[in-house]
């Protein structure tokens, strides 16, 4: 799986988000989400959101995945929109 595949997984997903993915290796990646979706849920709830966009990937194509999860309000206070 490449860096595009998965931000498109991740977009698709989760319409209306915000996504980066990094990862030089293959199997390690990096993923900065921004979505609407992720208002009033916990962090944990956020990552298991990516995740199920992601399907049977993770774990298999998909070695580890780094999650950073922002709600448009938050990525704006924290100057990353």
């Amino acid at each position: 799986m490449n860096i595009l595949g998965i931000q498109t997984l991740i977009e698709q997903g989760l319409p209306g988000a915000t996504v980066r993915v990094a990862g030089d290796d293959g199997v390690h990646f990096e993923a900065f989400v921004v979505s609407p979706a992720f208002a009033g849920k916990p962090l944990l709830a956020r990552h298991r959101m990516v995740y199920a966009t992601l399907g049977e990937l993770m774990g298999g194509e998909i070695h580890a995945l780094s999650l950073r999860t922002l709600t448009p309000e938050e990525a704006a206070t924290q100057g990353m929109s």
